[in-house]
């Protein structure tokens, strides 16, 4: 039995969480692995009703658990996640872009994935005024540079896929910040021999993002860059409602949607809950690593390919051009695993 924190968010959050639990039930009932889901708040709402975005309890039931999985939050979301990912040293952050049927990719053969690292850059928050002007301090150090490479060659070790590995930053003109980032990269890439390794700067990954997508396999980089380039990687395969994230720590894990919380259909049972859906398979991967366990990985495959499928099939929710709610298009998944 793995006990599973779901933070269940703002905006269409809640109903993406209904979404997540009803594929847990179904995964409890069909499937044979055991999930004890404890529903969790945090966010706006959370941040209204007791002051705290982050509520403690919220924080330490989170500890108890063996994964999180969090719904979108709204305006309060730096307040939610950005400290549970320092908090936790959730060093890793992983968002895989993949081309899915019927959704509008550039090209039906994209399976990319962005390790992006989570603890260190501008998005520390150091910011300050000077008389007139306003300066932030951009951190990148080589312990934590060579971390999220090692993660990155792993990553790209385990794949079955291209086995290559490319290095983004802009060296050559940060040449300190980004300069070390490259050498930490370079000398971590020599302990993987078997791996392919490349550099480029970040924005000619950006044009090569949509020019040649295809040539993409594991794309490491730093914070700032890896927030910007997870979001066009995702709409160069159709979009955020396809898009799975996890935060990976050495011992604890957090899985969520790329996406926001998209306020403007909230309550109207039309968004598509398979990015969220997606991050359960990120983390019954996650849960097989850590734990051996392999009935983990095949909960996940199953689950993967049965969104697959239906998507395939040319099933989709409201919001994205289809017919299905969000209750239905989730009820065509459960009773298809």
């Amino acid at each position: 039995m793995y006990k599973v924190s779901l933070i269940t968010g703002d905006g269409i959050g809640p109903e993406l969480s209904e979404s997540a639990i009803s594929v847990f039930d179904a995964i409890n009932d069909k499937l044979g692995l055991k999930f004890d889901i404890v529903k969790l708040s945090a966010g706006d709402k959370a941040l209204a009703e007791s002051g705290k975005a982050l509520p403690d309890g919220t924080v330490e039931t989170i500890k108890k658990s063996d994964a999180c999985m969090k719904a979108p939050v709204g305006e309060s979301a730096a307040d939610v996640i950005v400290v549970l990912r320092r908090m936790l040293d959730l060093y890793a952050n992983i968002r895989p872009a993949k081309s899915y049927p019927h959704m509008p990719a550039l090209r039906d053969d994209i399976d990319m994935v962005i390790v992006r690292e989570n603890t260190e850059d501008l998005y520390t928050g150091k910011e300050f005024s000077v008389g007139n002007s306003a300066v932030a301090l951009r951190i990148i150090s080589e312990t934590a540079s060579k971390r999220i490479a090692k993660f990155a060659f792993e990553t790209a070790k385990q794949r079955d896929s291209m086995r290559k590995v490319t290095c983004v930053h802009k060296s050559n003109v940060m040449r300190i910040t980004d300069g070390l980032f490259s050498r930490a990269c370079n000398e971590i890439s020599k302990e993987y021999p078997e791996i392919f390794f490349e550099e480029m700067y970040v924005d000619a990954c950006a044009m090569n993002l949509i020019r040649q997508p295809e040539e993409f396999d594991v794309i490491v980089t730093t914070n700032l860059f890896g927030d910007i380039l997870s979001d066009e990687s995702s709409q160069v395969v159709g979009g955020l409602g396809m898009a799975p994230a996890a935060n990976i720590g050495d011992s604890f894990a957090l899985f969520e949607p790329v996406h926001g919380a998209a306020f403007d259909i909230a309550g109207q049972n039309v968004a598509n809950p398979s990015s969220f859906l997606l991050s359960i398979k990120m983390m019954c991967d996650w849960l097989g690593s850590k734990n051996n366990d392999s009935k983990c990985f095949e909960v996940g495959n199953k689950l993967e390919s049965t969104i697959f499928d239906l998507v395939k099939s040319g099933v989709k929710t409201k919001d994205i051009g289809g017919s299905m709610t969000t209750t239905e298009f989730t009820k065509q998944i459960t009773d298809n695993l």
